[in-house]
């Protein structure tokens, strides 16, 4: 079956008379079972509602059947997914190379965590390819990618990293939010584990959190495995429902994201208070190339780079919008913008334009009236230049 239909079909419940649609949501701590040996048989699958119900194994199989992974693994958020398994190949004394433009609560959780426990970090310019073994040593344990950047969206060269960390022995950790599994398989690229936030477009409606942990082999999902169980992670019946509904429809919404983005960052490149858009279908992006080559598409999300404005005027700007909230994540339903700000974050290499860096989700309304409300901004921005 097509992967389309596939999101469809996986994680239904078994045909029986009266069945339903979907998985009721089932909200429980203790299972019970009639007798020892149902007991016993039932521990090879479900017995604590800590380690999921059916409505989580069925999420699990639909995202395993997206990523095309050997086991997926739910997490409480993307974040808590990242930290997870980044905790899951690391002693004390390791090191990890994380990409330069990855999501700021990982570097925080590296710097600040991390560190604690004698694990170092070393932050890589996500335009480095396989020159990336140059910072590889005996106790690399773990590549931490990003593809693209979902601020600033260079794309990232997985096969080359995965080649490296293989030759190293490490794990090659992606994730994959902006990709949702449909645009990008990190797996089959060689990565070890590929993460999304669900919170963003496997849910899709900006009303749960949820993580994902994709794992290429046995090995591999056996280690990420067991730092959930010993970490107590859990996740609620309600979220799975949640972000299983949305995967039903995630291949539909992730075209209209891709067309609206499309057209908005194309309208965007002609306005003259613009200097560059960051978006990875444009061959001006960095990493165009490698997108072109490993993705089948691109989603809702990009950047703007705006020439010089003063403070006042950017506040008119978002004022202005009456469409896009302004709000933090993303992979919604609704439109956002947000004021981003990698120039507080990046070490490897400084951002160092001059003007406001804009991110962008384009949501699921009307491509024009998005483009009717971003020209309102602009002139309300213009006004407040005096």
């Amino acid at each position: 079956m097509k992967e389309e239909t596939q999101l469809i079909a996986a994680g239904r419940p078994h045909s029986r008379p009266a069945h339903p649609v979907n998985h009721p949501v089932e909200r429980a701590s203790t299972f019970l079972f009639p007798t020892y040996d149902d007991f016993l048989e039932g521990a090879k699958s479900i017995t604590y509602g800590r380690l999921g119900t059916r409505n989580h194994r069925a999420l699990e199989e639909a995202v395993n059947i997206l990523e095309g992974g050997f086991e997926t693994r739910l997490a409480p958020s993307g974040l808590a997914a990242v930290n997870m398994a980044i905790i899951a190949f690391c002693e004390a004394g390791d090191h990890l190379l994380v990409t330069d433009s990855v999501y700021d609560p990982v570097r925080k959780f590296c710097d600040r965590f991390l560190n604690r426990f004698g694990v170092t970090t070393t932050y890589y310019d996500p335009q480095m390819g396989e020159e990336i073994s140059t910072l590889m040593t005996p106790r690399t344990k773990a590549i931490v990618a990003e593809s693209p950047g979902s601020l600033t969206f260079e794309i990232q060269d997985l096969p080359a990293l995965a080649k490296a960390a293989r030759a190293g022995g490490a794990k090659l950790i992606v994730d994959n939010t902006y990709g949702a599994g449909h645009f990008l398989k990190p797996l089959s690229l060689g990565a070890h584990v590929s993460i999304q936030a669900g919170t963003k477009y496997l849910a899709g409606h900006s009303d749960c959190l949820i993580g994902t942990i994709s794992s290429a082999d046995e090995a591999t999902a056996k280690a990420v495995f067991s730092a959930l169980l010993q970490l107590g992670s859990n996740v609620s019946a309600d979220d799975a429902y949640l972000a299983l509904r949305g995967v039903r429809t995630l291949a539909v919404r992730m075209a209209r994201h891709q067309e609206t983005g499309l057209k908005l960052a194309k309208w965007l490149a002609k306005r003259p208070e613009v200097d560059t858009v960051l978006h990875p279908a444009l061959k001006t992006c960095p990493g165009h190339a490698i997108w072109k080559r490993d993705f089948t598409g691109a989603s809702g999300l990009f950047s703007v780079i705006l020439k010089p404005v003063p403070l006042p005027a950017l506040k008119a700007y978002f004022n202005a919008l009456k469409l896009f909230g302004i709000g933090f994540s993303w992979g919604g339903f609704e439109s956002l913008c947000v004021h981003a700000r990698p120039e507080m974050s990046r070490t490897a290499e400084p951002w160092q334009e001059e003007g406001p860096t804009i991110r962008f989700h384009a949501g699921l309304e009307d491509a024009d009236d998005l483009i009717s409300d971003l020209d309102r901004a602009f002139a309300a921005m213009n006004a407040a230049k005096g």
